[in-house]
């Protein structure tokens, strides 16, 4: 089946002895891929026209035995197993923790917020995760990023809160910049304290060039 280079991706950080729990599956094209991988997935979804779209992709695939469908708002309706891995895409940040505010059960998170980046990754952090992978990729042309959480601890600067660990895609970082300068142009001079913090920002990604 042909999935998005941002599933692809989600899929591509999934680790092959876990059981993902996929919150928001919408159609479940996630998890039909990923059965490719001989991984168990349960797709949960809050909407019940969304699951059964999902059920009927499942159904269309023969693949009942391996991916259990749940109707949830978030977790509150799933037994979390061991060796889990949470996959949250396409949602806000501030709906992704609301979701993990309980994350004690939780071994591996895979998450794509919409907004407030910032916020998202330091809120997880302070949960004892640390980022493994943060991937930035462009897909219908938009940019997304990917960021896998592991349990763990680790330091990071607020610049790696703001922009991540992963510095190599160049056109996303040349993006930010281009992004920061329409808003600094936009900036009056009095308020100098706020155009110096941008450009401060910006002389960081360019060291990332």
């Amino acid at each position: 089946m042909r999935i998005s280079n941002r599933l692809k991706t989600i899929a591509s950080l999934v680790d092959n002895d876990t059981t993902v729990i996929d919150i928001g599956c919408d159609h479940a094209l996630l998890d039909i891929y990923l059965t490719n991988k001989n991984i168990k997935c349960i797709a949960v979804d809050i909407n019940q026209n969304a699951l059964n779209i999902a059920i009927d992709n499942i159904e269309k695939y023969h693949l009942e035995d391996k991916i259990e469908t749940i109707l949830s708002n978030g977790l509150e309706n799933v037994k979390i197993p061991n060796n889990n891995t949470i996959v949250i895409c396409g949602m806000g940040t501030k709906t992704i923790i609301d979701i993990l505010k309980d994350t004690k059960k939780l071994d591996n998170l895979i998450i794509q917020s919409n907004n407030e980046l910032y916020e998202l990754r330091k809120y997880i952090v302070s949960k004892n995760f640390y980022i493994d992978s943060d991937i930035k990729i462009k897909d219908k042309g938009k940019f997304y990023n990917i960021i896998k959480f592991k349990k763990g601890n680790k330091k990071y600067s607020k610049y790696e809160y703001m922009y991540g660990i992963d510095y190599s895609n160049k056109e996303y970082i040349n993006f930010e910049i281009n992004k920061n300068n329409i808003i600094l142009n936009n900036i009056p001079k009095k308020y100098f304290i706020k155009r110096y913090k941008l450009k401060k920002i910006n002389k960081y990604l360019k060291n990332k060039l």
